[in-house]
């Protein structure tokens, strides 16, 4: 049985990588998707490669943009739909040292991988809140909870996400909201397969030191997704998963390695 069948889900980031796995694996377990992305071209990749004629759907939008909560509640009242899953995937990672990072970088990374997301997730909670409630899916990063040489900007914003992922848990409970997060680690995706390749220093902390010695894939994020937004989960929120073969439970070589 599809494990979504009654999920209709609005996710960013959609045209690709991360957000391309995540819809690919809620349209194949039954769920209606609206994918929002700043990429015409990369939504129409996605679209070609999902299972389910009339489930999945696009609107090309910038999660920047204070409009973009309306244009959704258009395209969804056009299509004849009513959200009850929000998945805020839309983001931007990299960065440089508190040192190297001025007010501009930072505040190009809060607009996107936060500010966004807020402005999203107050839409639907506004739109849930005494009729039946939701779910909201974040992702956030591993670096939402260890240091990370490099990326100061992406690290605050990460954090963020975690953090409003929990007091959005707290505040909205009681109105049969659910909002829960992911926390990938290193994946591969178009974005990142040639620096895994070629990159030996990369390989050596993000494989050689996780214990399940492999990086991850986009399909690996969406399995956990689909368990968190599905019915299967009901119990669960406030709750951050970290999906990332066990490398921030600490990066040592085994005995025999060493």
């Amino acid at each position: 049985m599809a494990r979504l069948s009654n999920k209709c889900i609005v996710l960013t980031g959609a045209g690709s990588g991360i957000g391309r796995g995540m819809a690919e694996g809620f349209v194949r377990e039954g769920a209606r998707v609206l994918g929002v992305d700043l990429s015409e071209a990369g939504l129409a990749e996605t679209a070609a490669g999902v299972s389910g004629p009339g489930r999945f759907e696009t609107l090309v939008g910038n999660v920047t943009d204070p409009g973009l909560p309306d244009a959704i509640r258009a395209r969804l009242k056009g299509l004849g739909w009513q959200w009850n899953v929000l998945c805020n995937n839309a983001g931007i990672g990299g960065g440089g040292m508190a040192g190297e990072c001025d007010d501009e970088t930072l505040n190009r990374y809060l607009d996107v991988n936060v500010t966004g997301l807020f402005r999203l997730s107050r839409a639907a909670v506004n739109d849930w809140t005494g009729k039946g409630g939701g779910v909201i899916l974040n992702t956030a990063s591993i670096y939402s909870f260890i240091g990370a040489t490099g990326s100061a900007a992406y690290s605050t914003s990460k954090a963020a996400v975690a953090g409003l992922t929990r007091q959005m848990a707290t505040d909205y409970g009681v109105e049969g909201i659910r909002v829960v997060a992911v926390a990938p680690g290193l994946i591969e995706t178009a974005l990142t397969a040639e620096r895994i390749r070629t990159e030996k220093w990369r390989r050596h902390i993000y494989i050689d030191q996780c214990p399940l010695r492999r990086v991850g894939k986009p399909e690996d994020i969406a399995n956990g997704a689909i368990f968190l937004v599905s019915d299967e989960a009901s119990f669960i929120t406030g709750e951050t998963l970290r999906i990332d073969g066990g490398w921030t439970l600490g990066r040592y070589p085994r005995p025999d390695e060493a």
